[in-house]
Protein backbone atom coordinates (compact mmCIF):
# COMPACT_ATOMS: atom_id res chain seq x y z
CA UNK A 1 0.00 0.00 0.00
CA UNK A 2 1.72 3.17 -1.20
CA UNK A 3 -1.09 5.49 -0.10
CA UNK A 4 -0.19 7.29 3.13
CA UNK A 5 -3.48 7.29 5.06
CA UNK A 6 -1.97 8.74 8.21
CA UNK A 7 -2.97 7.92 11.76
CA UNK A 8 -6.30 9.80 11.65
CA UNK A 9 -9.08 10.10 9.13
CA UNK A 10 -11.98 12.57 9.05
CA UNK A 11 -15.41 11.22 8.07
CA UNK A 12 -17.74 13.85 6.58
CA UNK A 13 -20.86 13.81 4.44
CA UNK A 14 -21.16 15.74 1.21
CA UNK A 15 -23.03 18.67 2.78
CA UNK A 16 -20.36 18.98 5.48
CA UNK A 17 -17.32 19.07 3.23
CA UNK A 18 -15.81 21.49 0.74
CA UNK A 19 -12.40 22.00 -0.87
CA UNK A 20 -11.69 24.71 1.71
CA UNK A 21 -12.54 22.38 4.60
CA UNK A 22 -10.38 19.66 3.08
CA UNK A 23 -7.42 22.03 3.07
CA UNK A 24 -8.19 22.95 6.68
CA UNK A 25 -8.22 19.30 7.74
CA UNK A 26 -4.97 18.66 5.91
CA UNK A 27 -3.40 21.55 7.82
CA UNK A 28 -4.75 20.09 11.08
CA UNK A 29 -2.80 16.89 10.45
CA UNK A 30 -5.38 14.48 9.11
CA UNK A 31 -4.01 11.88 6.72
CA UNK A 32 -7.30 11.01 5.03
CA UNK A 33 -10.65 12.62 4.37
CA UNK A 34 -13.38 10.00 4.08
CA UNK A 35 -16.33 11.06 1.93
CA UNK A 36 -19.36 9.37 3.47
CA UNK A 37 -22.90 8.48 2.48
CA UNK A 38 -22.90 6.87 -0.96
CA UNK A 39 -21.26 9.42 -3.27
CA UNK A 40 -22.38 9.27 -6.93
CA UNK A 41 -20.43 7.15 -9.38
CA UNK A 42 -18.73 10.09 -11.11
CA UNK A 43 -16.80 10.82 -7.87
CA UNK A 44 -16.40 14.47 -8.89
CA UNK A 45 -16.26 15.69 -5.32
CA UNK A 46 -13.35 13.34 -4.61
CA UNK A 47 -11.41 14.98 -7.42
CA UNK A 48 -12.28 18.49 -6.18
CA UNK A 49 -11.05 17.64 -2.69
CA UNK A 50 -7.79 16.25 -4.03
CA UNK A 51 -7.33 19.29 -6.27
CA UNK A 52 -7.61 21.54 -3.20
CA UNK A 53 -4.94 19.70 -1.17
CA UNK A 54 -1.38 18.51 -1.64
CA UNK A 55 -0.83 15.42 0.50
CA UNK A 56 -4.25 14.51 1.94
CA UNK A 57 -5.61 11.14 0.84
CA UNK A 58 -9.31 10.90 0.05
CA UNK A 59 -11.38 7.76 0.48
CA UNK A 60 -15.00 6.88 -0.14
CA UNK A 61 -16.93 5.52 2.82
CA UNK A 62 -18.59 4.11 0.93
CA UNK A 63 -19.63 3.80 -2.69
CA UNK A 64 -22.98 1.99 -2.63
CA UNK A 65 -23.09 -1.01 -4.98
CA UNK A 66 -26.85 -0.59 -5.55
CA UNK A 67 -26.72 3.07 -6.62
CA UNK A 68 -23.30 3.54 -8.26
CA UNK A 69 -22.65 1.67 -11.51
CA UNK A 70 -19.42 -0.30 -11.15
CA UNK A 71 -18.12 0.43 -14.65
CA UNK A 72 -18.68 4.17 -14.12
CA UNK A 73 -16.93 4.01 -10.76
CA UNK A 74 -13.97 2.23 -12.34
CA UNK A 75 -13.70 4.90 -15.04
CA UNK A 76 -13.88 7.58 -12.33
CA UNK A 77 -11.14 5.83 -10.39
CA UNK A 78 -8.80 5.87 -13.37
CA UNK A 79 -9.56 9.53 -14.09
CA UNK A 80 -8.78 10.49 -10.50
CA UNK A 81 -5.56 8.52 -10.07
CA UNK A 82 -4.22 9.82 -13.38
CA UNK A 83 -4.27 13.30 -11.80
CA UNK A 84 -3.58 12.30 -8.19
CA UNK A 85 -1.59 9.05 -7.98
CA UNK A 86 -1.38 7.33 -4.59
CA UNK A 87 -3.95 9.59 -2.94
CA UNK A 88 -7.30 7.87 -3.54
CA UNK A 89 -8.70 4.77 -1.82
CA UNK A 90 -11.97 3.37 -3.14
CA UNK A 91 -14.23 2.18 -0.33
CA UNK A 92 -17.20 0.08 -1.43
CA UNK A 93 -20.18 -1.20 0.56
CA UNK A 94 -23.38 -3.14 0.29
CA UNK A 95 -25.82 -0.49 1.53
CA UNK A 96 -28.89 -1.34 3.59
CA UNK A 97 -32.00 -3.35 2.87
CA UNK A 98 -34.09 -0.63 4.54
CA UNK A 99 -33.32 1.96 1.84
CA UNK A 100 -31.80 0.28 -1.22
CA UNK A 101 -34.32 -0.91 -3.81
CA UNK A 102 -33.67 -4.44 -4.99
CA UNK A 103 -31.46 -5.32 -2.03
CA UNK A 104 -30.82 -9.08 -2.19
CA UNK A 105 -27.93 -11.55 -1.96
CA UNK A 106 -25.55 -8.95 -0.54
CA UNK A 107 -22.44 -11.15 -0.58
CA UNK A 108 -22.92 -12.16 -4.21
CA UNK A 109 -23.68 -8.56 -5.22
CA UNK A 110 -20.58 -7.19 -3.55
CA UNK A 111 -18.36 -9.97 -4.93
CA UNK A 112 -19.71 -9.33 -8.42
CA UNK A 113 -19.10 -5.59 -8.03
CA UNK A 114 -15.48 -6.24 -7.05
CA UNK A 115 -15.17 -8.52 -10.10
CA UNK A 116 -16.28 -5.67 -12.35
CA UNK A 117 -13.81 -3.24 -10.76
CA UNK A 118 -10.99 -5.75 -11.12
CA UNK A 119 -11.84 -6.49 -14.75
CA UNK A 120 -11.79 -2.74 -15.41
CA UNK A 121 -8.25 -2.46 -14.06
CA UNK A 122 -8.87 -1.12 -10.56
CA UNK A 123 -6.06 -2.63 -8.44
CA UNK A 124 -7.19 -4.75 -5.50
CA UNK A 125 -4.86 -2.83 -3.19
CA UNK A 126 -6.75 0.37 -3.94
CA UNK A 127 -10.14 -1.01 -2.83
CA UNK A 128 -11.48 -1.58 0.69
CA UNK A 129 -14.85 -2.96 1.75
CA UNK A 130 -17.21 -1.78 4.47
CA UNK A 131 -17.15 -5.29 5.93
CA UNK A 132 -18.82 -6.10 9.24
CA UNK A 133 -19.58 -9.82 9.52
CA UNK A 134 -17.21 -12.78 9.10
CA UNK A 135 -18.22 -13.55 5.51
CA UNK A 136 -17.74 -9.98 4.29
CA UNK A 137 -14.47 -9.69 6.20
CA UNK A 138 -13.25 -12.81 4.45
CA UNK A 139 -14.16 -11.29 1.08
CA UNK A 140 -12.33 -8.10 2.01
CA UNK A 141 -9.22 -10.03 2.98
CA UNK A 142 -9.21 -12.26 -0.07
CA UNK A 143 -10.15 -9.75 -2.77
CA UNK A 144 -9.24 -6.24 -1.58
CA UNK A 145 -6.81 -4.26 0.58
CA UNK A 146 -8.96 -4.58 3.70
CA UNK A 147 -11.93 -3.06 5.47
CA UNK A 148 -13.34 0.36 6.43
CA UNK A 149 -16.16 -0.48 8.89
CA UNK A 150 -18.36 1.89 10.91
CA UNK A 151 -20.82 1.56 13.82
CA UNK A 152 -18.32 -0.72 15.49
CA UNK A 153 -16.42 -1.15 18.75
CA UNK A 154 -12.80 -1.88 19.58
CA UNK A 155 -13.78 -5.55 19.91
CA UNK A 156 -14.84 -5.53 16.26
CA UNK A 157 -11.45 -4.07 15.34
CA UNK A 158 -9.78 -6.90 17.22
CA UNK A 159 -11.90 -9.50 15.40
CA UNK A 160 -11.35 -7.84 12.03
CA UNK A 161 -7.59 -7.93 12.49
CA UNK A 162 -7.74 -11.59 13.47
CA UNK A 163 -9.89 -12.38 10.43
CA UNK A 164 -7.80 -10.43 7.91
CA UNK A 165 -4.39 -11.18 9.33
CA UNK A 166 -1.25 -9.12 8.90
CA UNK A 167 -0.73 -7.09 5.77
CA UNK A 168 -4.35 -6.08 5.26
CA UNK A 169 -5.88 -2.73 6.19
CA UNK A 170 -8.22 -2.39 9.15
CA UNK A 171 -9.58 1.18 9.08
CA UNK A 172 -12.35 1.52 11.68
CA UNK A 173 -14.47 4.63 11.99
CA UNK A 174 -15.59 5.75 15.45
CA UNK A 175 -18.05 8.42 16.56
CA UNK A 176 -16.55 11.22 18.67
CA UNK A 177 -18.11 14.01 20.71
CA UNK A 178 -16.04 16.48 22.69
CA UNK A 179 -18.40 16.95 25.63
CA UNK A 180 -17.64 16.30 29.30
CA UNK A 181 -21.33 16.22 30.23
CA UNK A 182 -22.11 12.49 30.04
CA UNK A 183 -25.90 12.78 29.94
CA UNK A 184 -25.82 15.49 27.28
CA UNK A 185 -23.31 13.56 25.19
CA UNK A 186 -25.42 10.41 25.30
CA UNK A 187 -28.53 12.40 24.34
CA UNK A 188 -26.69 13.89 21.36
CA UNK A 189 -25.56 10.43 20.24
CA UNK A 190 -29.10 9.07 20.50
CA UNK A 191 -30.55 11.89 18.39
CA UNK A 192 -28.23 11.16 15.43
CA UNK A 193 -26.30 8.19 14.18
CA UNK A 194 -25.40 6.00 15.99
CA UNK A 195 -28.68 6.14 17.93
CA UNK A 196 -30.91 6.64 14.92
CA UNK A 197 -29.02 3.96 12.98
CA UNK A 198 -30.12 1.19 15.32
CA UNK A 199 -33.01 0.40 12.97
CA UNK A 200 -30.55 -0.78 10.30
CA UNK A 201 -30.42 -4.57 10.08
CA UNK A 202 -26.75 -4.81 9.10
CA UNK A 203 -25.61 -2.75 12.06
CA UNK A 204 -27.83 -4.48 14.60
CA UNK A 205 -26.79 -7.93 13.42
CA UNK A 206 -23.14 -7.00 13.80
CA UNK A 207 -23.67 -5.52 17.24
CA UNK A 208 -25.43 -8.71 18.31
CA UNK A 209 -22.32 -10.64 17.26
CA UNK A 210 -20.38 -8.34 19.57
CA UNK A 211 -22.58 -9.26 22.54
CA UNK A 212 -25.28 -6.57 22.58
CA UNK A 213 -28.94 -7.51 23.05
CA UNK A 214 -32.47 -6.21 22.49
CA UNK A 215 -32.20 -4.23 25.72
CA UNK A 216 -29.24 -2.33 24.26
CA UNK A 217 -31.15 -1.40 21.09
CA UNK A 218 -34.21 0.01 22.86
CA UNK A 219 -34.64 3.76 23.16
CA UNK A 220 -31.97 4.59 20.58
CA UNK A 221 -29.32 2.76 22.55
CA UNK A 222 -28.51 1.77 26.11
CA UNK A 223 -25.81 3.66 27.97
CA UNK A 224 -23.57 0.63 27.53
CA UNK A 225 -24.03 0.59 23.76
CA UNK A 226 -23.75 4.36 23.28
CA UNK A 227 -20.57 4.46 25.33
CA UNK A 228 -19.10 1.64 23.23
CA UNK A 229 -19.94 3.35 19.94
CA UNK A 230 -19.12 6.96 20.87
CA UNK A 231 -15.98 8.42 22.40
CA UNK A 232 -17.29 11.29 24.47
CA UNK A 233 -15.54 13.45 27.02
CA UNK A 234 -12.34 15.47 27.07
CA UNK A 235 -9.09 15.09 25.09
CA UNK A 236 -7.66 12.36 27.33
CA UNK A 237 -10.72 10.16 26.75
CA UNK A 238 -10.49 10.64 22.99
CA UNK A 239 -6.78 9.81 22.93
CA UNK A 240 -7.39 6.66 24.97
CA UNK A 241 -10.19 5.57 22.63
CA UNK A 242 -8.09 6.04 19.49
CA UNK A 243 -5.20 4.16 21.10
CA UNK A 244 -7.57 1.31 22.01
CA UNK A 245 -8.39 0.78 18.32
CA UNK A 246 -4.70 0.90 17.40
CA UNK A 247 -3.87 -1.59 20.15
CA UNK A 248 -6.66 -3.85 18.82
CA UNK A 249 -5.03 -3.94 15.38
CA UNK A 250 -6.24 -0.84 13.50
CA UNK A 251 -3.89 0.74 10.97
CA UNK A 252 -5.73 4.07 11.10
CA UNK A 253 -8.77 5.43 12.94
CA UNK A 254 -11.47 7.45 11.23
CA UNK A 255 -13.31 10.07 13.27
CA UNK A 256 -17.06 10.60 12.83
CA UNK A 257 -17.65 13.96 14.51
CA UNK A 258 -20.94 14.45 16.36
CA UNK A 259 -22.51 17.73 17.41
CA UNK A 260 -23.14 21.10 15.81
CA UNK A 261 -19.53 21.87 14.86
CA UNK A 262 -18.02 18.86 13.06
CA UNK A 263 -14.93 20.71 11.85
CA UNK A 264 -14.28 22.11 15.31
CA UNK A 265 -14.58 18.60 16.75
CA UNK A 266 -12.16 17.25 14.16
CA UNK A 267 -9.67 20.00 14.94
CA UNK A 268 -9.96 19.24 18.65
CA UNK A 269 -9.37 15.54 18.09
CA UNK A 270 -6.30 16.23 15.96
CA UNK A 271 -4.88 18.57 18.59
CA UNK A 272 -5.32 15.90 21.25
CA UNK A 273 -4.21 12.82 19.35
CA UNK A 274 -1.42 14.25 17.21
CA UNK A 275 0.15 16.47 19.86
Amino acid sequence: MSIDLGLLGAHLREHEVSPERAAELEAAGYGTLWLDASPPADLKLVEELLDATTRLAVGTSVVNVWTADAATVAASYHRIVARHPDRFLLGVGIGHREVDTGYASPYEKLASYVDTLTAAGVPADRVVLAALGPKMLRLAGERTAGTVPCMITTEHTRRARAALGAGKLVLPGHFVLLDDDVDRARATARSAPPGTALVVTNYVANLRRLGFTDDDFAGHGSDRLIDALVLHGGPATIVAGVRAHLDAGADHVGIYPLGDDPIGTLRGVAEAVLA
